[in-house]
């Protein structure tokens, strides 16, 4: 598997492979000694596992982490976990621990490995929220909605992408049972991994996280997240709205897409959205965002690029102009709960 990979990624000029690892012990000696801007973490490995190992990286000599996986229950909780250690991202192993089919994660894993090194090490490791003039002031050309009406009934869609479930641990964990709306998520995850998210979310959060099933009606207090290769979207059956999912096509090359979501529900009449992007990479969520604003009552929210892992999906959404409040992540929550009561 480390002869693949340094293969694999050595046919990107943009890549050099300094030192490989046999387990996880030794990773953290060759990371001390060669001062890497990437590593790539198998979580399963002798001597010391991946999650231990990270763990120890993270303390002593951070560095951007992608994680390496098979899709097991087990490997997809541990890369969720990584995830919440200080890992930037993971990538699934096509076919189990031995996967000899690599390259079918090739390009995956080389674009993701670009992506974390360049990401600020300062926002995956801070938790504290540091004030700076520059947001106050971006925040003044935004429309003041803390006094803006919405009807009785809201809906809360959330997107994100990369950093996502360590800013949704950061948001769930911080609002209500008791608030005032269901809430609708989709993070871009590969199949078999959004259950492990959604079961982590759950033991973590007051709220009820569970990864969303076909037909159930939403209720408020509960976190629906996508599962991983199908497209959430609500629909109204009487009084009430229940969830759909299915397989048509990826939308900006994902499945389940932010926009795909976002356009669902802008087809629901007597319903608020509290709709939050948070970060991520590319631009999913932009066109939902402005089909939102055409046909419904919504309150837009975007992570503030300081707290934002990866800035590319709130950016995206504030420059149409069309984002309501520009927040940290540590008030996403409370912002939440200020358009939901």
């Amino acid at each position: 598997m480390r002869k693949m990979l340094t293969d694999m990624l050595e046919e990107d000029n943009r890549i050099n492979v300094i030192a490989t690892a046999r387990n996880g012990a030794d990773a953290i000696e060759k990371v001390r000694i060669h001062d890497p801007d990437v590593v790539t973490l198998d979580v399963e490995m002798p001597v010391m596992n991946g999650l231990e190992a990270l763990q120890q990286i993270m303390k002593s000599t951070p560095k951007p982490v992608i994680m390496v996986s098979s899709t097991t229950k087990e490997g997809a909780e541990n890369s969720v976990l990584a995830m919440s250690y200080g890992a930037i991202d993971f990538i699934a192993k096509p076919s189990g621990a031995i996967s000899l089919d690599l390259h079918k994660v090739q390009n995956e894993l080389i674009e993701k490995i670009h992506l974390a090194a360049s990401v600020k090490l300062s926002k995956v490791l801070s938790t504290t929220k540091e004030k700076k003039k520059d947001l106050i002031v971006r925040k003044d050309h935004l429309v003041n909605n803390s006094s803006k009406r919405l009807l009785d009934k809201k809906i809360v869609a959330i997107g994100t992408s990369t950093g996502g479930p360590k800013a949704l641990q950061k948001v769930l964990a911080n609002l209500p049972a008791d608030i005032n709306a269901p809430i609708l998520i989709v993070q871009h995850m590969p199949v078999g991994f959004t259950k492990s998210l959604a079961e982590r979310l759950n033991r973590l959060s007051k709220i009820t996280v569970k990864e969303a099933e076909d037909g159930e009606v939403v209720k408020k207090g509960i976190a629906y997240i996508a599962p991983g290769g199908y497209h959430l979207k609500v629909r109204c059956i009487g009084p009430t709205l229940a969830i759909k999912l299915d397989q048509s096509p990826p939308e900006n090359g994902h499945r389940p897409s932010v926009d795909t979501m976002l356009n669902s529900i802008a087809e629901i009449k007597d319903y608020s959205t509290v709709m939050v992007i948070m970060t991520g990479m590319g631009s999913d969520g932009t066109k939902g965002l402005l089909k939102l604003k055409e046909s419904t009552n919504v309150v837009a929210i975007a992570e503030a690029e300081e707290s934002a892992i990866v800035y590319g999906m709130p950016r995206s959404v504030i420059k149409t102009n069309k984002i309501d409040e520009i927040v940290h992540l540590d008030e996403i929550a409370q912002t939440i709960q200020k358009y939901c009561r």
